[in-house]
Order: C-alpha cells, then sequence, then structure tokens
C-alpha cells in the first residue's frame, strides 16, 4: 500500500517576490519534507535578481540538490510546463528538464499538453504530442526519471482523454501527475479518477479550490494555477487520501497555492489527515 508524503510547488512564494533558497528554507520551516521547483530555460530578470522562484536550467544542477540538502527537504518533482502539441517550443525544454532533474536529484518531471496551435486537428495533436513523448521518453528512460502528466487542459480533462495521451508512448517513463483542483474545475471526481489512474500515478497536485472559485468556474475551465488552502475549499481530501493509500506506489502530495500563509495552513491541515508516520516515503519505491 502506499505511503503519502508532503510537499510544497514553489508557486506558494511567487507573491512574496523572493528567490529559490528563500523559498526552499520557508518549506523546511513550515515542515514540508519535499519541494517541487519550477524550471526555464534562458535568463531572465526577475529569477537572477532573486524576485522570483524559478531556477534556470543553465545553473549548476547542483545548486538545487545543495539548497535542499542544506534546508533537511527532498524533491519530489521539476515543475516543468510545456504545450505538448508545441513541439518546436516542448522537445528541447523537456528533454533538458529531464537531464537536469536527474543531475540533480528529482525522481519526476511533470508537464502538460498546454494550449493547442490554433490551426491543428485533434489527431494533428496527438501526432504532435506523440513526437514529443517519444523523444522526451528516450531521455527519460535511461535516466529513470518519470515523466508526470497532469490534467490541465483541452484533451486531459476527461480521464479517457489524458489516458489517451498516456497511450501515445509505450514507456514505463510516463506517468500522471494527478492534480485535484484541475480535476474539480473539469467536472470530475478526484478519488474516481485517481482509482482508474491506479499504478500510473507518479505525483500529485495537492490544489484545493474555493467554494467561490468552483460556483465561476465549474465546468467552464480545464484546470488553474493555484488554489486556495488545503481545507479551506471544496476537494474531499480524507477520499482522495484513501484512495491514494490504497495504491502501489509511494506518492508526495505536492501542495499548490498562492502564498506563504496558505502553504503554512495547508500542512497543518494536511498532516492531521495524513499523520505523522509516513513521513520522507521512497518516492515510486515499487515502480
Amino acid at each position: 500500500m502506499g505511503k503519502i508524503g508532503i510537499g510544497v510547488n514553489m508557486e506558494f512564494i511567487r507573491h512574496a517576490e523572493k528567490g529559490f533558497e528563500w523559498g526552499v528554507n520557508k518549506a523546511a520551516e513550515l515542515g514540508y519534507d519535499y519541494v517541487e521547483p519550477m524550471v526555464h530555460t534562458g535568463r531572465e530578470l526577475l529569477s537572477e535578481s532573486g524576485y522570483f522562484h524559478s531556477i534556470s536550467m543553465l545553473d549548476d544542477p547542483l545548486r538545487v540538490s545543495r539548497a535542499c540538502e542544506a534546508a533537511g527537504v527532498k524533491l519530489s518533482a521539476l515543475s516543468a510546463h510545456c504545450p505538448l502539441c508545441k513541439p518546436e517550443v516542448s522537445t528541447d525544454y523537456l528533454k533538458q528538464a529531464i537531464r537536469f532533474a536527474a543531475e540533480c536529484g528529482a525522481p519526476v518531471v511533470n508537464t502538460d499538453e498546454g494550449p493547442k496551435p490554433t490551426w491543428t486537428t485533434v489527431e494533428e495533436d496527438h501526432v504532435l504530442m506523440r513526437y514529443v513523448l517519444n523523444e522526451a521518453a528516450a531521455a527519460a528512460e535511461p535516466r529513470n526519471i518519470l515523466i508526470g502528466i497532469e490534467p490541465s487542459a483541452q484533451y486531459s480533462k476527461t480521464p479517457g482523454g489524458l489516458e489517451r495521451i498516456c497511450n501515445l508512448v509505450d514507456s514505463p517513463a510516463i506517468g500522471v501527475n494527478f492534480d485535484t483542483g484541475n480535476c474539480h474545475l473539469a467536472g470530475q471526481d478526484s478519488a474516481k479518477w485517481i482509482k482508474r489512474i491506479g499504478d500510473r500515478l507518479v505525483h500529485l497536485h495537492a490544489k484545493d479550490i474555493s467554494a467561490e472559485q468552483s460556483l465561476a468556474q465549474r465546468r467552464r475551465v480545464a484546470g488553474t494555477t493555484v488554489g486556495c488552502a488545503c481545507g479551506e475549499g471544496v476537494i474531499d481530501w480524507p477520499a482522495v487520501i484513501r484512495i491514494c493509500r490504497k495504491l502501489p506506489n509511494d506518492v508526495v502530495f505536492s501542495v499548490q497555492c498562492g502564498s506563504v500563509e496558505q502553504a503554512r495552513t495547508s500542512i497543518e491541515f494536511l498532516r492531521k489527515l495524513i499523520g505523522s508516520d509516513e513521513r520522507h516515503p521512497t518516492p515510486l519505491e515499487n515502480l
């Protein structure tokens, strides 16, 4: 039976306007066991100046692992979201993220199909995604990195649509980074969908959705960047936890919220539900 660890996506410090190392230390201070950094290509002003949490993949990957080791936290995944329907954007970026993950010690690289080109058909989009995922899987398999495809956009907003994407390439490296908030906004039931995913679940975005956002956006959008604090929204967390504990693989719940205070509230809430006996599971030890 799977164990559950608790981590936080680095989006939680976006509005604090602080850099990566500050965020890792803050996550450790709040009691998180894992962090999920975001990576980007090239250079940009805010990250270089220490006002934004994203890491350039031109930096030394050991910068990431050293910061985590110093703070006493582990890496659950890298956030490397890119539009799989656009190979000119995603192919090199995702392959670079996989190599970066292997060197810094992140077991999973998360992504999604993203916005589609305006001129392509559904079938053409799936051919384009198959190309990108083939290239990504070829980089991931020898490095023992898993690719977590997130339900987030036009095709992955239903269980069948997400399965079609995951089945485009026959590779043990391709799994699912489930997002509870996106699932709810798409009009789906998180616990039922996770049960259907089974051993393909490699990572989970613990995203709650406020009642106000749910009323305004449910069944109108396929996802959202961050949610409210876990426990302050509409997600049925006891049901999600029960299902995840029945799955064969360990999984990290990476809280995806919009502020330090929401991250503080979230871990206090999740710790009460999950308990302290499941700290530091070995991610995906049964894969």
